[in-house]
């Protein structure tokens, strides 16, 4: 490096160094887009009312809250008791199957939802689904 700096250079420093602005952190700017709000939920051991209330809010409160992502956990019901009550349908009875059925005959939720997808295996695999929001208008 060289350690001759022209008194130019001097006095182009000193100048900067005695206003009172400052340069915008390009990188503060960058981190800010590139970062999204991501919250999970676990809706083991929930009943079907109980799952289906608790994502309703989940959804709105993240929604409101400018969570991006959400990442519902439901099993892949294979410790259900379904099968023990006839009038309950092997199937359906799931949160598996449930929730995300529930959430997309809800208008009022899916005004909040760009959309619904499976869950990557490291996430929960069939056993998962993710739930993308729209971003919240400014006003």
């Amino acid at each position: 490096m060289n350690s001759n700096i022209s008194d130019k250079d001097k006095k182009d420093w000193e100048s900067f160094l005695s206003k009172k602005e400052s340069l915008p952190n390009k990188d503060k700017e960058f981190t800010k887009k590139n970062v999204s709000k991501i919250q999970s939920c676990d809706l083991h051991g929930y009943s079907l009312e109980e799952a289906n209330n608790k994502i309703k809010k989940l959804i709105v409160d993240s929604y409101e809250s400018g969570v991006s992502k959400l990442i519902i956990v439901t099993g892949k019901g294979l410790h259900s008791q379904n099968d023990k009550d006839p009038y309950v349908s092997k199937d359906l009875g799931i949160l598996k199957y449930s929730v995300p059925e529930y959430i997309q005959n809800n208008e009022e939720l899916m005004n909040f939802i760009n959309e619904i997808k499976d869950a990557s295996i490291e996430d929960g695999g069939s056993g998962a689904f993710y739930i993308y929001l729209k971003k919240k208008p400014i006003k």
